[in-house]
């Protein structure tokens, strides 16, 4: 039976690359998804090879793989090292995480991840997480969520939309949220700027960067000396703190020099950007602001040191 696309995935053979998958190694695809890069790991991997897919949204659980060597686990990739304890896996040699919202997410409209549909405001990436985008809209203060709006979603009239938010409370579903906001925004940048206000309550509902900056931390504690760490981002506030972290090995992008004033870090940069071609974009439109960057772990780092 042919199955119905969840999520083509992207900059898939660069990750791979990026990866440099040991046929032995053991590694966490941390956003599993569709399994569409899951699958390619496990392609690579011999007989005592061991792969651990992560993903928070039980969705994913129907894409499992079934192999010996494959592990699923429902959970946030924040709790990475918590997992690879619990399923006693010391060290591993790549990490992947391929961060942002997938085809699936857009296409299941009654999640409410889309302003093109009319659905309940939703944007659970957990759903069975208590706090949803409606709570979100319908509970902050006007000063809170014009925060919201204006660092996750760099909205220049972040004020002015959360006031026309609160005045028009209670809002939900999508649509509603869409009739309020779409007076204040520039028709010429209309989609763009619906987006940049989904994206920032997507973010809030879900914690994402909050997420993000701890399997960044866990992965200096978890990765093997000489492990990969490999993340695909698809917009400047993630891009920042990859790029920062890989740079400095530290979340704040804090740069520290030694003696000889060379930059102390643990990572070795493995490749410069990577941006998708002219030719995945046209087969796969989401690759679109897609960035991959890979680092080497060069010395593994104890936490509690």
């Amino acid at each position: 039976m042919e199955q119905t696309v969840y999520h083509i995935p992207a900059l898939l053979q660069e990750s791979m690359d990026g990866l440099a998958v040991k046929p032995d190694g053991t590694y966490v695809d941390v956003t599993f998804g569709g399994g569409g890069h899951s699958r390619a790991i496990l392609s690579l991997l011999g007989p005592d090879g061991r792969l651990v897919g992560m993903d928070q949204d039980m969705d994913a659980w129907r894409n499992r793989l079934m192999d010996d060597r494959f592990t699923f686990a429902h959970a946030n990739f924040a709790y990475l090292q918590n997992f690879l304890r619990y399923y006693g896996i010391d060290g591993v040699d790549g990490i992947l995480a391929d961060l942002g919202v997938s085809f699936h997410h857009f296409d299941e409209v009654e999640r409410g991840f889309t302003f093109r549909a009319d659905a309940p405001l939703d944007m659970r990436m957990n759903r069975s997480a208590a706090f949803s985008a409606r709570d979100l809209v319908n509970t902050y203060d006007e000063q809170r969520l014009a925060d919201v709006l204006y660092l996750y979603g760099e909205l220049r009239q972040s004020r002015r939309l959360a006031a026309a938010i609160a005045k028009a409370r209670p809002l939900t579903t999508t649509g509603e949220l869409v009739d309020v906001v779409r007076p204040l925004l520039k028709p010429s940048q209309e989609k763009k700027e619906l987006s940049m206000v989904f994206q920032a309550l997507r973010i809030e509902v879900n914690g994402e960067l909050d997420a993000l900056r701890k399997l960044l931390s866990q992965s200096l504690s978890v990765l093997n000396p000489g492990g990969r760490l490999a993340v695909i981002t698809y917009h400047s506030l993630e891009d920042r703190l990859v790029k920062n972290f890989m740079r400095t090995g530290n979340v704040e992008g804090r740069l520290e020099k030694d003696f000889y004033g060379r930059t102390n870090t643990p990572w070795r940069v493995v490749t410069k950007v990577i941006v998708p071609s002219d030719e995945e974009i046209a087969r796969n439109p989401r690759s679109r602001s897609a960035k991959l960057r890979v680092a080497e772990l060069v010395a593994q780092v104890d936490p509690n040191a």
